[in-house]
């Protein structure tokens, strides 16, 4: 793994962790009535919060695209995830709250998971499978997934719902990811001429539209507790699917490497359970009200 892949893979993880807190922060007081409507995007650009949530988050994309171009898909899908410990940190400016036993417990079983993966996995790339069936399979595999996620939360928006939307946001996040490192693979062969006459590019733009109204829902109607461990989960094992299925991306397949793999990705996830589970982060000012709509809040 190049120095260059993992400064700007953790640093899109920073600013990503980072823009997250301060979007549910601001999200947390739109009405209910935009739940899973293109309106609350409209309703939070006019939060100055927010706004520099996004700006974050756009810089972490574009940091996480170029950590794409230089490193294979299943080495920095990894690596992002460990937003969820930049959001911990500042979610812990916010509240005061000791990070803890379960605090150390999440953070080492993340970076343990994350470090367990990448060395037995060894992920190197190779050349896109040539199978247009495969690829579209697996991508229609994710979105229909996101979808019927997105149609049970519609019916338990204030229950189970914002983990359904934010586990719906975290597979579209990674197969936005895998069109993005195509997108800059064709740019780099014909430039911009090249970029613009593929479906890609247009992909991508949909795929982080449509995620970013899924993520506001979930961050709209209920904590980061909730939402962003379910996101931050979904995202990479999303990622790792497209860049073993059809970008090439190669990992070990003995038996003693799929097993530490397997396990690095179970770490990883309980990692990411234990962090979001954490009493620092944001849980809302007041109290929801189960009336067709939710009472104005503080952002914290």
């Amino acid at each position: 793994m190049s120095v260059l892949v993992l400064v700007l893979a953790v640093s899109a993880a920073c600013c990503l962790g980072f823009g997250f807190v301060l979007q549910q922060n601001a999200a947390q007081r739109a009405p209910l009535n935009d739940f899973l409507s293109f309106r609350l995007l409209v309703d939070l650009v006019k939060v100055p919060r927010w706004l520099g949530g996004i700006a974050l988050m756009v810089a972490g994309m574009a940091l996480g695209a170029a950590a794409l171009g230089q490193g294979e898909l299943s080495l920095v899908e990894p690596l992002l995830a460990t937003n969820l410990l930049f959001a911990l940190a500042l979610s812990r400016r916010q509240t005061r709250q000791p990070l803890g036993r379960q605090g150390w417990s999440g953070l080492l079983l993340l970076a343990g998971g994350v470090s367990a993966f990448i060395v037995a996995g060894e992920p190197q790339g190779g050349a896109a499978t040539a199978d247009p069936t495969r690829q579209w399979l697996i991508i229609g595999a994710m979105i229909g997934l996101a979808l019927l996620f997105t149609a049970h939360a519609k019916r338990s928006r204030l229950s189970s719902g914002p983990v359904l939307l934010a586990l719906g946001a975290g597979l579209l996040y990674g197969v936005q990811d895998a069109l993005t490192r195509v997108s800059g693979e064709r740019f780099s062969e014909g430039g911009f001429a090249g970029l613009l006459t593929g479906w890609q590019p247009y992909a991508v733009l949909a795929l982080g539209v449509t995620g970013l109204v899924l993520v506001q829902s979930a961050f709209e109607t209920a904590s980061l507790r909730k939402s962003l461990p379910a996101l931050t989960a979904a995202q990479p094992i999303a990622g790792i699917i497209c860049g073993v299925g059809f970008l090439g991306d190669r990992l070990r397949t003995d038996a003693v490497a799929l097993s530490w793999e397997a396990g690095g990705l179970l770490a990883v996830v309980a990692g990411i359970v234990l962090l979001g589970l954490h009493p620092a982060m944001p849980t809302g000012a007041t109290e929801r009200v189960r009336a067709g709509r939710l009472q104005p809040q503080q952002a914290q």
